[in-house]
């Protein structure tokens, strides 16, 4: 049985409950707060933007599933001194409808990203992503660094190490047949009790059956990719992320890229970012972008 399309999607009560949902989220963004489709040939892509508009842009990247509504604990600290532009990803959970034309492969996903940027009217940016955000702004400045101004890392899961394989264990029930109970319960196990948001979890179980399309990764950049890349890089680790070991990741990243900055936050998980500890990881995505 084929999934159904998000205009059938919608029409459900999953789907109604769905954009309630990212609808509630989104409301608790500071007042200021627009919304607006940027098209492409591969679809419609919704963007929630906040800050004043001539100031230095960001865009944001969320992890899988999540919505760019997830920076709603991050955007006020970032849109005090940036112009910031969140994007729901291309066939991912959000308000952004794949066209006649969704991405297919890697090469796909990056031009749906330059178009992205293009169509915001930004020439240079700084980027921030989370989880498969960060593995997208990763591959994107790696083939676009001239477009980079500053990059920044959210516990970046499969970009400078592998995943941990009880990790993945836990993870499949919720790839084989996601519903809204496995969700909950795989977002349980890994922030170990230290749950997030409820209304923000609500968001992220309900994504669990939306009609997303293909998910594509980017394959992990072998070291030599690393050579020339100048573009100032900061990683920002959860201490207590069972995706991956922070320390190795940390001590990868310091192997391809020694001028790249790390940050290690205590009493964080993987999924527990970007929510919480909100006041250190907005600390250190400001001092990422270079506006501490």
């Amino acid at each position: 049985m084929s999934q159904p399309t998000i205009e059938e999607f919608a029409n459900t009560a999953g789907g109604a409950a769905f954009y309630r949902a990212y609808d509630t989220i989104l409301a608790r963004w500071p007042d200021g707060t627009t919304s607006f489709d940027v098209e492409s040939r591969h679809g419609r892509t919704r963007i929630n933007a906040y800050g004043p508009p001539d100031a230095p842009p960001v865009v944001l990247l969320p992890g899988g599933g999540a919505t760019s509504t997830a920076w709603f604990a991050n955007v006020a600290a970032l849109g005090a001194r940036h112009r910031v532009h969140a994007v729901d990803i291309l066939g991912d959970a959000g308000r952004s409808v794949v066209g006649p034309r969704p991405p297919r492969d890697v090469d796909d996903l990056l031009d749906w990203f330059l178009a992205v940027v293009d169509g915001l009217g930004l020439e240079t940016f700084a980027a921030v992503g989370h989880s498969y955000g960060a593995m997208i702004a990763l591959a994107a400045a790696l083939r676009f660094p001239e477009r980079f101004g500053k990059l920044v890392l959210l516990d970046p899961n499969s970009c400078f190490a592998g995943m941990r394989p009880g990790y993945l264990l836990h993870a499949l029930p919720v790839l084989l047949r996601p519903n809204e109970d496995r969700e909950r319960a795989f977002v349980a196990w890994e922030t170990g009790g230290r749950g997030p948001d409820e209304e923000w979890l609500d968001l992220l179980a309900l994504a669990a059956t939306f009609p997303t399309s293909k998910t594509i990764v980017p394959k992990r950049p072998p070291a030599r990719a690393f050579r020339d890349f100048h573009v100032a890089t900061t990683v920002i680790l959860a201490r207590d992320s069972k995706v991956h070991d922070s320390t190795r990741v940390e001590r990868a990243v310091r192997q391809v890229l020694p001028d790249a900055r790390t940050v290690v936050l205590d009493d964080a998980t993987h999924h527990t970012l970007p929510l919480h500890p909100a006041d250190a990881v907005n600390a250190a995505l400001l001092e990422g972008l270079g506006t501490a």
